[in-house]
């Protein structure tokens, strides 16, 4: 039985009402009088107007427009009932299929309506991939369905390879549920704080409502407000070519134990993306006809972070990476309270090197998956609490050594601590409690009414971490706690 709130019809300005219906006061409506994330104050501080960060107008008219925090676009899928019983059955043959079924999408946005006739849908999702419908076996209930809540990947130009079938020039969408993430936040915090500090390997994101119609149905699944992502193949390379210097070369989706180092590296899961569902460790997701040249090339680079010590290794990795993004980069990781990551758990990240040579390349760290962030904690690696672990010893680089090996030298662990400390500056409006919240309370100021959906699932928004966590009293939107846990961060960062 759905919950049916009401807004109470007096709330004080800038503060978030904690309605008193369940013991622990946890759900969260935010103030009507709460600014929008695009209000002229938000605005002045954001990437493209602020000239303290790097120019962003690569990504204008296309990856903006589409992924815009300001609005919240439509994303309407059509399935015929043959195709979904299709998906529900991949499902039940293998929970981590990559098959994809025929589908016809809709998205509107900004005035605009989009039609995609003949796209692709797919399940999404390690842990977090679920039955869409249902419990195993169960074919498609016309009108009596049980819908589940579960992470889609909608693949514009699967079956049409043209431009009609391409959304300002992005042809996939990632449209992910909030799980374990009551407060309906974390991942798009986090991907948008990167994109403020000029990250600009980080993926695009916002949010946007979903329905699924399955025909013979006489109304549309509502799935809810989803956090839509740029997917990270090789058009998010093409997209960046000039960033990155090339984008014919070596993507690779690195999974739980891709610790880069050379000592265990040829006794990993090494694989092409072979569309079979198989959790490879390094998965090369382009240029796969050059799989063993790409493969070696992964070899050296391991085996020249592992090995290499003292100067050499300083001038080497200058050579072969942009240290200052990476470290950046990483900056905004930690602060964020990634504890899922490379460093400390070996997980949840891509790199990209801009040439095939085995020897003479650009290596670039892309950041990815961040839904366990801001105080969902976990016993985990060298971890116990993400909010106060140090920053400077966030994983064991005994066994994972790409980060805290480059923090050994004076010169590029100066270039992190001031990253840290500018995400915390008040002044710069980033990572600040008084500024997240801001930017938080206007995203839900923007969504709240939409929640509810035909799932039953995830139907409020509550300022709570995962239930699973280690932690359960941090708190992102309450500045009054001790357990606020931008400020409980920003207490562990190192000073310049």
């Amino acid at each position: 039985m759905k919950q049916i709130f009401r807004i109470l019809s007096v709330i004080f300005t800038a503060s978030l009402l904690m309605v008193s219906c369940v013991p622990d006061n946890e759900l969260i409506f935010p103030d009507d009088e709460t600014e929008k994330p695009g209000d002229k104050d938000d605005d002045e501080d954001s990437p493209q107007t602020n000239p303290d960060y790097p120019d962003t107008s690569w990504a204008t008219g296309e990856l903006d427009w589409v992924f815009d925090m300001n609005e919240l676009p439509e994303i309407r899928i059509t399935v015929s009932e043959e195709q979904w019983n299709a998906l529900l059955e991949e499902y039940d043959r293998n929970s981590n299929t990559a098959a994809y079924i025929h589908c016809d999408a809709e998205f509107k946005s900004k005035g605009e309506t989009h039609n995609f006739i003949d796209a692709g849908l797919r399940l999404r999702g390690n842990t977090s991939r679920r039955r869409p419908e249902g419990n195993g076996g169960e074919m498609h209930k016309r009108d009596n369905a049980d819908w589940h809540h579960c992470h889609f990947m909608l693949n514009l130009r699967k079956y049409q390879k043209d431009d009609a079938h391409e959304l300002h020039n992005i042809r996939k969408l990632h449209l992910k549920w909030h799980k374990d993430d009551r407060a309906y936040c974390r991942e798009l915090y986090c991907y948008d704080l990167f994109r403020r500090f000029g990250i600009w390997t980080a993926a695009y994101s916002s949010y946007c409502r979903l329905w699924i119609h399955v025909e013979g149905d006489k109304e549309p699944a509502y799935y809810g407000v989803y956090a839509m992502l740029e997917a990270i193949d090789d058009n998010f390379v093409k997209r960046r070519k000039e960033l990155f210097g090339d984008h014919d070369h070596n993507l690779w989706r690195c999974r739980w134990g891709a610790t880069l180092n050379y000592n265990d590296i040829k006794g990993a899961w090494i694989s092409i993306d072979d569309d079979t569902g198989n959790d490879y460790v390094y998965e090369l997701k382009s240029n796969t006809d050059n799989f063993e040249a790409a493969k070696e090339q992964l070899y050296e680079f391991s085996k020249n972070l592992t090995q290499l010590e003292g100067q050499e290794f300083h001038d080497w990795i200058a050579k072969v990476c942009d240290v200052r993004l990476l470290l950046r980069t990483y900056a905004v990781n930690v602060v964020v309270g990634m504890w899922d990551d490379y460093w400390n758990n070996c997980n949840n990240y891509y790199i990209y090197f801009n040439s095939s040579d085995k020897e003479n390349y650009k290596f670039f760290f892309i950041p990815y998956d961040y839904d366990n962030t801001l105080g969902t904690s976990n016993n985990c690696g060298v971890q116990s609490d993400s909010g106060r672990q140090n920053p400077l010893e966030w994983g064991d680089t005994g066994k994972n050594p790409l980060i805290g090996k480059i923090l050994r030298y004076e010169d590029y662990r100066k270039i992190y601590v001031e990253a840290l400390n500018e995400l915390c500056d008040p002044a710069k409006g980033l990572f600040h409690y008084e500024a997240s919240i801001a930017r938080i309370k206007g995203w839900h100021n923007m969504i709240h009414n939409y929640v509810d959906n035909d799932t039953e699932e995830d139907c409020e928004i509550k300022d709570r971490p995962a239930s699973w966590g280690n932690i359960y009293d941090y708190r992102i939107l309450d500045a009054e706690s001790s357990m606020n846990f931008f400020k409980v961060k920003a207490q562990s960062i190192p000073k310049n």
